[in-house]
């Protein structure tokens, strides 16, 4: 890897930092060694922060990084711009974080510690902050450019670009190239995975994504690239090994996950797995981070249309349609009014809703493969509504391009179950989800 720090961390610090860019499950363990074997190194301390930040209170995650500001002063300035990346970070001061880390690789470029830090780029997107994601892609391009193949930080970093960028046989190449120099390299895989998802792997990436998560069972990966195992076997039709995966894999916590995998499912006439309990996902919306951004807001709607429940959809979207963020009025509001009307049985108004969003769907934020998800539901609206020609052209590139494609062609069967109806609820939907 390149420079850990500019007089060398030895091989404690070289070890962690190698697992901190692999996403690995052993990274932390290894990163709290370094830390405590060298309590005044001020990047051991602000890195391990980066990788537990979730974890830590204010006050703890305050402490941490003025603490390590002050002991990176003695390694130099590199050390020192690094460690208040971390904070900006770590506190999501997503804009501010990106804005410092273009600086902080244009002055040391190629820096592989600076690397995790590009997901800034695509949270400020996220938060409707323009032009983010396109600067970030840039940005891992030069650093690509100027750091090689050797580099698998930088290869496995432009292998999600260009995954995302829907050029799935360069991303592929990109991660062969990173995986080559370092097998368990966490970000190529991911990558990968959603380059498969493009061409439709089917079992051949599910057989690859259990032996890659078999050598790292803790892998900061795991239930996510279980659900990108999941979204493979539904593509090739394997449904009761997606809902194996859902119910044993996810956990309570992984709403959006397990959402759109029984989302999926409903929409092409199959059995979900274990859904999430209404009450929670209530209690989510109507905490302040329900609402705070608006991919968040999306996973919660999927997770009330699978249970069907056309009132609280209902009740979003007013909320969505009243905020004045503008992916939430313009973008998020739609969409959630047509889960409204396929769960009340009214695919000729979701269709209506969802025709006229394009490209703007990008605004929902998350990644490509999570928001292939309304195209997915308007295909299925176009086909209840009485329009299967209409819903195969609409995923007919798909459908070319996917080797196993069974879940597209189900979307745009006939014959295939229609979205369930809505069924009656003991629970009032509450005040809070009412509120706009």
């Amino acid at each position: 890897m390149g420079a850990v720090t500019e007089g060398g961390a030895g091989t404690a610090g070289e070890s962690a930092v190698r697992e901190l860019a692999s996403l690995s499950g052993r990274a932390v363990p290894l990163l709290r060694e370094w830390a405590a074997g060298s309590p005044r190194c001020g990047e051991a301390r602000a890195l391990l922060v980066l990788a537990t930040s979730d974890g830590l209170g204010d006050a703890e995650l305050r402490t941490e990084l003025v603490r390590a500001h002050h002991d990176a002063r003695a390694a130099g300035p590199r050390a020192v711009s690094l460690v208040h990346g971390v904070f900006l970070f770590a506190h999501r001061q997503y804009p501010m974080a990106a804005d410092h880390v273009e600086a902080h690789l244009g002055t040391w470029p190629g820096d592989e510690q600076a690397a995790p830090m590009l997901d800034a780029f695509a949270a400020a997107g996220d938060a409707g902050h323009a032009g983010y994601r396109e600067r970030g892609d840039a940005l891992a391009q030069r650093q690509y450019a100027l750091a090689g193949p050797e580099s698998w930080v930088w290869a496995g970093r432009l292998a999600w670009v260009r995954a995302e960028q829907g050029r799935p046989y360069e991303a592929y190449e990109l991660a062969a190239s990173a995986l080559a120099r370092n097998p368990r390299a966490g970000l190529a895989v991911h990558a990968k995975a959603h380059a498969e998802q493009d061409t439709g792997a089917g079992p051949a990436s599910t057989a690859f994504i259990d032996r890659w998560l078999a050598g790292d069972p803790r892998a900061v990966q795991f239930r996510h690239l279980n659900w990108h195992a999941a979204l493979q076997s539904l593509a090739a039709g394997d449904f009761a090994d997606a809902r194996r995966r859902a119910d044993r894999v996810l956990d309570r916590a992984d709403v959006g996950m397990r959402a759109s995998t029984n989302w999926r499912l409903l929409l092409a006439g199959q059995a979900p797995a274990r859904r999430c309990e209404l009450g929670h996902v209530r209690e989510l919306l109507a905490a302040p981070e329900g609402t705070a951004e608006v991919f968040h807001t999306f996973n919660l709607a999927l997770a009330l249309a699978v249970e069907a429940a056309t009132d609280d959809l209902t009740a979003l979207a007013r909320r969505a349609a009243a905020d004045g963020r503008s992916e939430f009025s313009q973008v998020l509001a739609p969409v959630v009014r047509a889960l409204a009307h396929l769960t009340a049985g009214r695919p000729d108004a979701a269709v209506d809703l969802l025709a006229g969003l394009g490209r703007a769907v990008e605004r929902l934020g998350g990644v490509r493969v999570e928001r292939e998800i309304v195209q997915d539901t308007l295909a299925r609206a176009l086909v209840d509504a009485g329009d299967p020609g209409r819903a195969a052209g609409l995923l007919h590139r798909r459908r070319a391009a996917r080797r196993h494609h069974v879940y597209e062609d189900l979307l745009v069967t006939a014959g295939a179950a229609r979205t369930p109806a809505p069924a009656p609820t003991p629970n009032p939907v509450p005040r809070e989800t009412l509120r706009g």
